[in-house]
């Protein structure tokens, strides 16, 4: 699958160690967590490879405030006891955004995310 980003510094974050370091006041299990799940976005053919996967916790986003997070999903970068989350967006072949975004419907199609960011989300 390819993986774009939102913004540079997400990218840095999901790309180099001493980004993700810093990201993650020097944890280093979330570090390699993080990684790996970099790298298993990057191995997977289609979206739904990532979807079956359990430990991925892969669920989608809800509106909350004045965000607008409709066809946004998240997974997990450790547990979901963790609060850490990667936030990202499932893009169609031309690299925008499904209009409706039916995650069960297009998850066979889905070889282009782009990943919004990296954060505690639900704090």
């Amino acid at each position: 699958m390819k993986i774009e980003y939102l913004k540079e510094e997400v990218k840095e974050q999901c790309t180099s160690l001493k980004a993700a370091r810093k990201l993650f006041g020097g944890n280093e299990e979330l570090v390699k967590k993080l990684m790996s799940r970099i790298n298993a976005f990057t191995a997977a053919d289609t979206i739904k490879d990532i979807i079956k996967q359990k430990q991925f916790r892969f669920h989608k986003l809800n509106n909350k405030g004045d965000k607008k997070l409709e066809g946004y999903f998240a997974v997990d970068v450790k547990s979901p006891k963790e609060p850490w989350r990667i936030i990202l967006q499932p893009l169609d072949p031309d690299g925008k955004p499904y209009d409706p975004c039916n995650i069960d419907e297009i998850a066979g199609m889905v070889r282009i995310i782009e990943i919004t960011e990296v954060s505690k989300h639900y704090e």
